[in-house]
């Protein structure tokens, strides 16, 4: 039983209510009999205008063309009698002539009605379809209730549709929200740090006779505070460049190897800082074709990544090969098991693996997205997977 708020939705787009609609074997039938009544009616219409409007001339045209005329003389009646015999020849010529004639208006006749209602139906079918279509996309309802059994394809796919198109936009309200919500943290966050120096800056120009110790301990915080605040300021920008850009790559052939090893000469300083350590196995002469910047920047960010979340005094392995057809990399730190919900999530835009409001950890939650865009564009795959305190990020590359 279909509900009543259904089928009030079903009658706007017109796709109920079908004893009200003739069946289209019934009007396939009604068709031929109006067919049919029009050429008895034109038939008959063609003889009367011959026999009676022109009083039997096309009779007489008839006679003197596909008859001949035997003339005899009647002693008896004492008159002239005449005879008229068929022209078989003429006749069948006549009759061939007509066929022919007859078969080439009848299959014209045939095509053009053809034609025109089959064109008629799909543009009757076309209808039908965008309404149900249109009814279903737009309202809340089960494709049973809309599309009928004839359109079951059609429908599967449909519904295959709406549901990719509704996980999508749910996907994007979740990644609006994640952003406001971070705009709106960031911005809590920016108020501490420029208290503070302001706080700090008003102390140092008030306190004259300050003891050299304690100014410099002082001019410290501050500057802490002014580069906590940078940034902030940084990932502000960040999430407006992301909004904006379109990343365009600039391949070139790249050696691997010598990337990777400037990559942890670079982070030094924050090893040092964590405890950690970066135990680097690449073969050498890995070449990769590549935008250098763009993929600097996906290990970058995978390296900033796993130092935020490794436990202090552990080492951070790196591997890098080739295989038959690509080039892996992998990054393997030890840190608390990730969550398999955060897993399935962790290449989202603004998605942080912090819940907590305060920005200290983490930034904007864009690297890992960015870096999946950035290997994507290179026609590989990243992938994360996190077990027994041990998580792995595993990049491919194409070899050309």
């Amino acid at each position: 039983m279909i509900p009543l708020r259904t089928r009030n939705i079903l009658k706007l787009s017109g796709g109920v209510d079908t004893r009200l609609k003739v069946k289209d074997k019934t009007k396939s039938i009604i068709y031929l009999v109006i067919f049919l009544s029009l050429a008895l009616g034109i038939g008959y219409g063609i003889y009367y205008l011959a026999d009676v409007v022109f009083n039997g001339s096309f009779l007489d045209w008839i006679a003197e063309h596909y008859f001949y005329i035997e003339d005899q003389f009647d002693y008896a009646a004492n008159m002239i009698r005449h005879y008229y015999h068929p022209n078989w020849h003429k006749i069948k010529e006549l009759i061939l002539t007509l066929f022919f004639i007859q078969l080439v208006v009848f299959v014209v006749s045939v095509y053009l009605i053809s034609h025109f209602y089959a064109k008629s139906q799909v543009k009757k079918s076309i209808s039908k379809t965008s309404r149900m279509l249109l009814t279903y996309m737009h309202h809340d309802i089960d494709s049973n209730d809309v599309f009928p059994p004839s359109y079951m394809e059609v429908a599967s796919q449909i519904v295959q549709i709406k549901s990719t198109m509704q996980r999508h936009e749910q996907a994007m309200r979740d990644e609006t929200a994640r952003r406001n919500d971070l705009i709106t943290y960031l911005a809590h966050d920016l108020k501490t740090p420029l208290t503070s120096v302001i706080s700090y800056l008003d102390l140092l120009e008030e306190a004259f006779d300050m003891p050299e110790t304690q100014k410099k301990k002082y001019i410290h915080i501050t500057l802490e505070k002014a580069l906590r605040l940078e940034k902030l300021i940084n990932e502000f920008f960040e999430i407006t460049r992301y909004n904006l850009q379109q990343i365009v790559l600039e391949k070139e052939t790249i050696d691997l190897s010598f990337m990777l090893m400037q990559l942890t000469d670079e982070f030094y300083p924050l090893l040092t800082n964590h405890g950690n350590t970066i135990e680097l196995q690449a073969e050498e002469g890995l070449t990769v074709y590549g935008d250098s910047m763009k993929l600097a920047r996906v290990f970058n960010n995978i390296l900033k990544n796993a130092i935020s979340y490794s436990y202090p005094n552990s080492p951070i392995k790196v591997f890098a090969g080739k295989r038959e057809k690509d080039i892996f990399i992998c990054f393997i730190n030890q840190g608390k098991t990730i969550p398999a919900e955060k897993l399935n999530a962790i290449f989202e835009k603004f998605f942080r693996m912090d819940e907590a409001r305060s920005t200290n950890t983490g930034g904007a939650g864009l690297g890992l997205a960015i870096a999946k865009e950035i290997v994507t564009l290179h026609g590989g795959t990243i992938n994360a997977s996190s077990e027994n305190e041990m998580t792995t990020f595993s990049v491919t590359l194409p070899l050309y």
